[in-house]
């Protein structure tokens, strides 16, 4: 029988629940943000015929952001690009191993990011670069988004890697829709 209502696991999913919703949410409000800064600019453009320089260079950080930022909750969700044609033919024990090997590979991603994202970023602040264009901001900052959302993606992967070990469902599953250990 699954092993899914272990303590550790679900005190491991609560924090990385609480950190990918927190960081979900900040994500949200960038693509807002976003939203708002383009729609700013637009009018500003069009009708009073003077465009911002920076929106853009503002509205592509905070895309990135967005996205280191959404990774681990989309993990959690088990709403990342997958090969549902091949996968939903496995039966439960391959859907188990299809999903520890993707938490594995999401792990490794998330590693990376990690101590590549470190390295760059403390390179960029060494040589003291900045964007180009008309914000002009300490690249070495905007970096530091690679090895915060690699951290994310990591606890994220952990916890993906535990539940599909236990047999646990993903966090997107149904209760009722438990996957057997076999």
């Amino acid at each position: 029988e699954a092993n899914e209502d272990s303590p550790a696991l679900r005190l491991l999913g609560r924090v990385v629940g609480a950190l990918a919703g927190v960081a979900m949410a900040v994500g949200a409000a960038g693509l807002l943000l976003s939203l708002a800064l383009i729609a700013w600019s637009v009018v500003m453009r069009y009708v009073f015929n003077a465009a911002p320089v920076w929106v853009d260079d503002a509205v592509g950080f905070l895309l990135v952001a967005t996205v280191m930022l959404a990774a681990a909750q989309t993990l959690r969700r088990d709403e990342h690009i997958g090969v549902d044609i091949l996968t939903t033919k496995l039966g439960p024990k391959g859907q188990r191993w299809a999903r520890a090997w993707a938490a594995l590979a999401s792990g490794a991603v998330g590693c990376l990011l990690i101590f590549n994202g470190w390295d760059t970023a403390m390179l960029a602040k060494t040589l003291g670069l900045l964007t180009e264009g008309g914000l002009e901001w300490p690249t070495w900052l905007l970096m530091l988004l690679m090895p915060l959302g690699g951290a994310l993606l990591l606890l994220a992967s952990v916890e993906a890697l535990w539940r599909a070990i236990a047999g646990a469902p993903p966090i997107h599953a149904p209760r009722d829709e438990k996957v057997q250990a076999e």
